[in-house]
């Protein structure tokens, strides 16, 4: 079963705005427990702007889903990480100018000072995601240098790049080949993610602004549950 992890930073962005603690990330969580969602994912930034030190705290600390942990790797964040244990980690690339990730992480050229981090999460019991463009140097060298999954970057397929479904489709089948498991995720919508979530080495979609958006139309149960049947959906096809 494809599964689905929702990304709740905008819950925290939405917060931020006003200031004071509503809405809390950690309420929101668990209020989507049964609406369909298979695991929680936030991105504690270098510069705090949505998840904080304290909502990571909590929401690794509850565990009542798998937390999938997005993080640059950097000293700071790795060592967060090795002492909240959340289920995974995810390594993106991360640039403070940027508004959200632009694009994958470059381990092709970077694998010396990755291997290290790489290592450190996973002695810490920690399994490790790269997040990467669907490139076949870049899904090598994640397998090269330790990660046990890699995340492919949809953000150029939801932008509606040609080919990109067909690059997305050989990176998914290239990542089984080598020994990881193949998660996608980035600008995904009910419109185009259907054939994302066809593909059949693909076990986990990570979708968060969209479903936050949906939100305030439908609710996020809805958002999540209605993300959830698509999936499900083109599975069964």
């Amino acid at each position: 079963m494809i599964r689905l992890g929702v990304n709740i930073d905008h819950v925290a962005t939405l917060r931020n705005a006003r200031g004071g603690n509503h809405p809390d990330p950690l309420t929101v969580a668990k209020s989507l427990v049964g609406s369909g969602m298979d695991g929680i994912t936030i991105h504690l930034r270098e510069d705090r702007r949505h998840i904080r030190d304290a909502d990571a705290e909590a929401i690794c600390a509850w565990a009542g889903k798998p937390v999938n942990f997005e993080m640059a790797a950097t000293t700071e964040m790795v060592a967060i990480a090795t002492r909240l244990k959340p289920h995974g980690c995810c390594i993106v690339p991360e640039r403070r100018a940027e508004i959200t990730t632009e694009g994958g992480l470059d381990v092709a050229n970077h694998r010396e000072s990755l291997r290290p981090a790489i290592a450190r999460l996973k002695d810490a019991g920690i399994r490790v995601s790269l997040f990467v463009d669907p490139e076949p140097d870049q899904i090598h060298a994640a397998a090269e240098v330790g990660a046990q999954v890699v995340e492919l970057h949809t953000g150029a397929y939801a932008n509606g790049k040609l080919g990109e479904l067909e690059r997305l489709t050989e990176g998914a089948r290239l990542a089984e080949s080598v020994g990881l498991e193949c998660h996608a995720g980035h600008g995904l919508t009910f419109a185009n993610v259907t054939p994302i979530a066809a593909l059949p080495e693909v076990a986990e979609l990570n979708i968060g602004h969209y479903l936050i958006g949906e939100a305030l139309l439908i609710g996020l149960p809805s958002a999540i549950a209605e993300m959830k049947r698509l999936m499900i959906e083109a599975r069964t096809r």
